[in-house]
């Protein structure tokens, strides 16, 4: 059964005006009525009337009780002084049109036909699975079986939607008799992933040029898979992310690059010629299938240079990309005592008592330390210096929650910190994060620049060649440097009563004696040599020349201007866009007339900063060229995002981090990560039933 359309849409579209929802102005009548019902929670009883078990909403009702996008809010509205009248008056009129408003609502019921009927069920299908990925609840998980629930989270919102009266689904189960099965539910979620991909693709085509984006690989029901972003430009010029899906990363190196590229054009329908940046986010086993990834595109796509990722900070990436036992052992150890002292707020003080005690006559270092724990330090730029200053506390915080002579800490915490002590306690790691410390300094003010404002950047893009020289300096002279390394971790590793040695692992696996490798020798040709050089490769592959001309496009941002207002921009930077902006022809008297326009400032004048509010001035769109250069420098992975920007991300971390391993779904991430993508259940539907045109009939 179901309600005459147009008053379907009257009574909608009153439900939407007087609840203020405009999160809701874009639902069709028919969505609106059958998933945002109208009912007592939203009018008083005393406005509503049931007629052959369709409710009738009388003309002058208007909403006691106001559905927030966010929470619930209990308001009362006065009635208009058009729908107020005095009781007696209003009970008579009642009285006279009851019998006609009962004529009409017959009149406006209307059987459905059963292919109707059965797309009503495939949506009461549809809006349940939607309802679970929003929340991250999985729909396989085990539901509440009181009352005569079903097994699996699916099928017990399935019974209380009948328990409620959806009637159609009742039908349909009445008609199968059989519980829903597993088959059917993954063919549900395969075909919403096909519709939430081709959406989000669609969104990105709209918005014209976007950068590649992959994060660290995820274990998903025993397979390996890469996440993959996009970023781009969207038509209010704000710069937007897109969490887009995984790909399986199973395969040789040469294969698995070319099964990838093809998956994205020929099964997501992404256009890479239209592709103007990538970045990866790998660590050192996977590193050299990412980089033959990358090359590859590279080769069939020029124009998508190779990038870095603004959501980690540029030292933490480069040692995540060493292959190098010691750096993994590193790296590794880092993430494991991150996820150790963010369990508890009384491990954290223990941590700070164990400072305190290292630093007695320092307080004021000790304080600095202190603070910068308490704030996701392991992700910081300066990463290392800090694990370097509280090495020691850390070693001395995780054996004495292992020890657990007061029995505070539960066997799980005490397992872990028994890790955590292992790793610390290893030469191999205090060797690692010395030569990680004093080469990583050199980068540091660098990449804390290309990652921050843009007068920061875009200072970083002139500053990369001083870099280099410095480098290749250190690299020249990696036998003075590795002296002073090696006797810096040696002392630290005597104070902390840790023996020098070469690792175990490299000694059985090339069957020498202890004593016949010295510990320094061994370190400088597998620790100080290979950082240094992969440093130097990185920095170079990472910041191609034209990367550096889009970076040094920052100049066009007013404050920058402004910054330096005797320098003209380089035409030669912004050229580097001539093939993508509208007209080439007048790049350079437009690209003069903007800088003249932010050359001068007037008295008590802000200019814009940011890429963010220089794309967001009322002027750019008189400067046509300038706001294609400045909408493609925005889709340059290097470039911090504004706050809001980096939602899908976030989402993203938090649904791995936070659903348990045996109900992570890859196409259930992509629903839950983008649960804003607006749906349209009809067209969910017919997707599904083309998919599966039998399914009708043995449903």
């Amino acid at each position: 059964m179901r309600l005459n359309n147009h008053a379907v849409k009257n009574w909608s579209k009153k439900w939407v005006e007087k609840c203020q929802r405009p999160d809701l102005k874009d639902k069709s009548p028919d969505q609106l009525y059958r998933y945002y019902r109208l009912c007592g929670k939203h009018f008083e009883p005393s406005l509503i009337q049931s007629e052959t078990q369709s409710a009738v909403l009388k003309d002058d009702a208007i909403p006691t009780i106001f559905d927030a996008p966010s929470q619930l809010q209990n308001v009362q509205v006065k009635r208009s002084k058009e729908t107020t009248k005095d009781d007696e008056t209003e009970s008579t009129g009642r009285k006279k049109i009851k019998k006609s408003q009962a004529e009409t609502a017959k009149d406006d019921v209307q059987p459905l036909s059963e292919e109707e009927e059965y797309k009503e069920y495939l949506k009461s299908l549809f809006e349940v699975l939607i309802l679970l990925g929003e929340q991250s609840i999985p729909p396989t998980g085990p539901g509440d079986k009181k009352d005569g629930l079903g097994s699996t989270n699916f099928q017990a919102m399935l019974e209380y939607r009948m328990n409620c009266g959806d009637d159609v689904l009742i039908k349909r189960y009445d008609v199968n008799k059989k519980c829903f099965s597993s088959g059917q539910l993954n063919q549900l979620i395969e075909v919403f992933e096909k519709y939430v991909q081709s959406k989000l693709v669609e969104e990105v085509k709209e918005n014209g040029f976007f950068s590649l984006l992959t994060d660290d690989l995820v274990n998903i029901s025993g397979e390996w898979y890469l996440p993959v972003f996009l970023r781009f430009v969207d038509q209010s010029n704000c710069q937007r992310e897109r969490f887009v899906g995984f790909l399986s990363f199973e395969g040789d190196e040469d294969a698995l690059a070319e099964k990838l590229l093809s998956e994205m054009t020929d099964k997501w329908g992404l256009d890479m010629g239209q592709c103007r940046g990538q970045a990866h986010s790998c660590s050192g086993t996977h590193f050299s299938k990412i980089k033959t990834f990358a090359a590859k595109l590279m080769e069939k796509y020029p124009k998508a240079v190779l990038a870095i990722r603004s959501t980690r900070t540029f030292n933490v990436s480069l040692a995540n990309g060493m292959a190098l036992s010691g750096v993994q052992l590193v790296m590794s150890t880092l993430k494991k005592i991150e996820s150790f002292f963010s369990q508890s707020t009384l491990l954290q003080l223990e941590l700070e008592h164990a400072i305190s005690i290292f630093y007695p006559d320092k307080e004021e270092k000790a304080k600095e330390l202190k603070e910068i724990c308490q704030s996701g330090w392991t992700r910081r730029h300066d990463v290392f210096d800090v694990a370097v200053d509280i090495l020691e506390a850390l070693l001395l915080c995780v054996d004495s929650v292992h020890d657990n002579e007061d029995m505070r800490w539960n066997d799980q915490v005490t397992h872990n910190a028994l890790e955590i002590s292992k790793a610390l306690a290893d030469f191999e790691f205090v060797m690692a994060l010395i030569v990680l410390k004093n080469t990583m300094i050199l980068t540091r003010a660098f990449g804390k620049n290309v990652q921050g404002t843009a007068a920061d950047a875009h200072f970083a893009s002139t500053s990369l060649k001083a870099l280099l020289h410095s480098l290749k300096e250190v690299s020249d002279n990696i036998d003075v440097y590795h002296e002073f390394w090696n006797d810096e971790a040696v002392n630290l590793a005597t104070a902390m009563e840790i023996p020098v040695e070469v690792p175990r692992s490299f000694l059985r696996k090339n069957h020498v004696d202890s004593g016949a490798i010295r510990p320094e020798s061994y370190y400088k040709e597998h620790l100080s040599i290979p950082i240094a050089n992969h440093i130097i490769k990185e920095m170079n592959e990472l910041f191609c020349e034209d990367h550096l001309k889009a970076l040094r496009c920052l100049s066009l941002v007013p404050a920058v201007i402004e910054q330096h207002r005797s320098t003209e921009p380089e035409e030669e930077c912004v050229q580097v866009f001539k093939d993508d902006i509208p007209n080439a022809g007048s790049l350079s008297a437009e690209l003069h007339c903007w800088w003249v326009k932010w050359s001068k400032k007037g008295k008590g004048e802000t200019f814009a900063s940011s890429l963010h509010e220089t794309l967001q001035l009322a002027d750019v769109k008189f400067f046509p060229n300038m706001l294609a250069v400045l909408r493609l420098i925005g889709v340059l992975p290097t470039l911090a995002l504004e706050d809001g920007c980096d939602v899908a991300y976030k989402r993203f971390q938090m649904y791995m981090a936070n659903t348990p391993d045996k109900f992570k779904s890859k196409s259930l991430a992509l629903l839950n990560v983008n649960y804003d993508v607006g749906y349209n259940l009809d067209a969910i539907v017919d997707v599904y039933m083309k998919t599966y045109p039998d399914r009708e009939e043995t449903s």
